[in-house]
């Protein structure tokens, strides 16, 4: 696919703005369309594209639509899109695909269904709104792109194509398997997220101390909590058998976890901590690093150029980080830094940051 697409992004939110900046940085010519006027002018100042008054307007003349609204919205608005932009490929960017290719294909008209394609970056956060996009957020990361029954192998390649233009990585996938997994990985923790948070909070209500004594775990765990409410309960409806059915496996492994402890079995819930330890340092680590990895726990205090001052430290020791969690302190004035990089270089990793005067600690 060559470069100077003519690219239509509908929904100018945190993943539709964040696709306008990568296609802008890529040198093609972007237009945006919301139903929130302000939304769409803070979207156009950040990233510059055309704003446009009308869904008609936005796509004419278009090569590539981004349907990036709430996935109750999609199939109408994809319908539409398929009618104006008669040359265009349409895709979305929904967390769930099986529902969507579905519904497109009841509201759009049959000789447009061959140049829609269901898709899904895996990026972003709990933030909305055009003011938390950056074309970095796509850098490297999975775009699932999936065919719908009628959809054209061409059309999934020239979306595949511009994907992997813009420096993500495109990774066709039948639609019920990539629902089945996202339910695990992406709409799973989401649920615990907010149930955790949802217990804490309860809790308060008996005990106004507890919410005082918590440390970076549970500001870790419930940071999902804090995304959109009306966003997710559109998802998870949309993928209700498969969340259900996560929520059943993940319901029996706390089960067994709280037998275990209740029955005094020392070996069996080490064996689980293990088992989950490795499991998570592998995840951490990208596809290339065959090494292993090691986390590196790293007080800061909380002062502009902390993070600087370490990140320059491995910079110059040439120590590549392969991920980097930040946990502040509920008190304020410190932080701590949990670092990955690969296990052949951890040494050399806490030879600088102690050389800059940090402290580094060894996990694993």
């Amino acid at each position: 696919m060559t470069s100077g697409e003519r690219i239509a992004v509908l929904g100018t939110g945190v993943i539709g703005t964040s696709i306008a900046m990568a296609a802008a940085r890529a040198g093609d010519e972007v237009a945006g369309f919301d139903a929130d006027a302000t939304v769409l002018a803070k979207a156009a100042e950040r990233s510059g594209l055309r704003p446009e008054a009308s869904l008609a307007a936005c796509v004419k003349r278009s090569t590539l639509v981004f349907v990036c609204t709430p996935v109750q919205s999609i199939p109408r608005l994809a319908a539409e899109a398929l009618v104006e932009a008669e040359d265009a490929i349409v895709t979305d960017v929904a967390s769930v695909k099986s529902h969507v290719l579905i519904e497109v294909e009841a509201a759009a008209r049959p000789q447009d269904l061959d140049r829609f394609v269901g898709g899904h970056p895996m990026g972003g956060s709990e933030r909305s709104g055009p003011e938390w996009a950056s074309a970095s957020v796509l850098d490297g990361i999975v775009w699932v792109v999936s065919r719908g029954a009628r959809t054209a192998e061409a059309s999934a390649g020239r979306l595949a194509a511009w994907i992997d233009r813009i420096g993500a990585r495109p990774v066709p996938m039948d639609p019920a398997r990539h629902d089945r997994l996202v339910a695990m990985v992406s709409h799973l923790p989401q649920v615990a997220s907010t149930a955790l948070m949802g217990l804490a909070a309860t809790e308060e209500s008996g005990e106004p101390d507890i919410l005082l004594l918590a440390a970076g775990g549970f500001r870790d765990l419930t940071r999902l909590a804090a995304s959109s409410p009306h966003l997710w309960s559109d998802i998870l409806l949309a993928n209700r058998d498969a969340i259900a059915e996560a929520i059943d496996l993940y319901v029996k492994r706390l089960t067994d976890m709280r037998d275990m402890v209740q029955s005094g079995l020392a070996d069996e819930v080490e064996r689980s901590f293990a088992y989950a330890k490795q499991a998570r340092l592998s995840l951490a680590a990208k596809p290339q690093v065959k090494t292993g990895v090691a986390v590196l726990q790293i007080p800061v205090p909380d002062r502009p150029g902390a993070l600087a001052d370490l990140t320059a430290a491995l910079g110059a020791a040439r120590v590549n980080i392969e991920d980097l969690q930040i946990v502040h302190s509920p008190e304020g004035g410190r932080g701590t830094v949990h670092l990955t990089v690969a296990a052949v270089v951890a040494n050399e990793a806490e030879r600088a940051l102690a050389g800059r005067g940090f402290e580094p600690v060894r996990l694993a």
